[in-house]
């Protein structure tokens, strides 16, 4: 038995099991991707949550201690080739065999130090922000999907980026009372929490919509292997966007909009569908 590769399956598992347990909805997307996809995406996934626990989860700790040690452990690991953490060294294995590029993973670690501090986000520092903690980890996820074919990376670079930002504006809206209260963070620029109103919302809207619909044209383009995942979550993310948008700006400080499961199902078949009779 080739004991490293034994110690390497082992921690893409271990990402894999990460993402089972935070993200049913994350699971699912992956499960519709080609099968060889699987586990290359759960081990960005786990990159990805364990840095965004640190920022998020454990305040009675030295959070920026705490993430300065796992930026130090990511590059050791990349250098190496290496890690006893397994989630990193998952991420290794992968970041290596796709090539995926140190820039998105220092764009991310960047956006997650962000998280840190009480930020006011003017325009450029919020566009900044959605880089680094949501388009990136589709730039990653769009080397694996394009497996080294860089003419098509370069051809679907700007719609997954739009793509990411979207999932990512949608967050922000959805959780805009809990980032307020929990964290003290208001992510769009210039508005005030206290004085958001429908026609505030309404312009963060118009945004997001932009922003499916440019996407949307580089879903038409991937790789079999990779759109029935990808336009999983796009029609998912879109049906909790349209849910948002149909409520009341004062509806949306007082509760936290979600998809039902039942509903996610239906949306999981009528992706299927279109799927199989090319209709994405």
């Amino acid at each position: 038995m080739d004991h490293v590769q034994l110690f390497t399956d082992t921690s893409l598992a271990c990402s894999k099991l990460i993402t089972g347990r935070y993200s049913t909805s994350f699971t699912l997307g992956i499960r519709t991707l080609d099968e060889r996809l699987h586990l290359p995406v759960y081990a960005v996934y786990g990159f990805v949550r364990w840095a965004d626990e640190i920022v998020d989860t454990f305040h009675e700790h030295d959070k920026a201690a705490l993430l300065a040690d796992f930026r130090r452990q990511t590059y050791e690991a990349l250098d190496a080739g290496l890690s006893f953490n397994p989630v990193l060294h998952a991420f290794q294995a992968v970041v290596r065999r796709y090539g995926i590029d140190r820039e998105f993973i220092e764009a991310f670690l960047h956006s997650m130090a962000l998280d840190l501090e009480d930020q006011s986000y003017h325009p450029d520092l919020y566009n900044e922000y959605i880089y680094g903690s949501a388009e990136v980890v589709g730039l990653m996820c769009l080397r694996i999907f394009c497996d080294g074919d860089a003419a098509l990376f370069e051809r679907l670079r700007e719609p997954a980026r739009r793509l990411g930002a979207a999932f990512q504006k949608v967050n922000f809206l959805r959780d805009i009372r809990s980032d307020y209260e929990d964290r003290g963070r208001v992510y769009f620029p210039g508005v005030v929490y206290s004085r958001f109103n429908d026609a505030t919302k309404g312009e963060i809207e118009a945004d997001i919509k932009a922003d499916f619909e440019a996407a949307y044209a580089g879903i038409q383009q991937l790789p079999r292997s990779a759109k029935l995942g990808v336009y999983l979550a796009y029609v998912y993310y879109l049906k909790l966007f349209y849910k948002i948008k149909k409520l009341p700006a004062a509806r949306i400080l007082g509760e936290r909009v979600r998809v039902p499961d039942n509903t996610k199902l239906l949306l999981l078949l009528g992706s299927y569908f279109r799927y199989r009779l090319s209709r994405i």
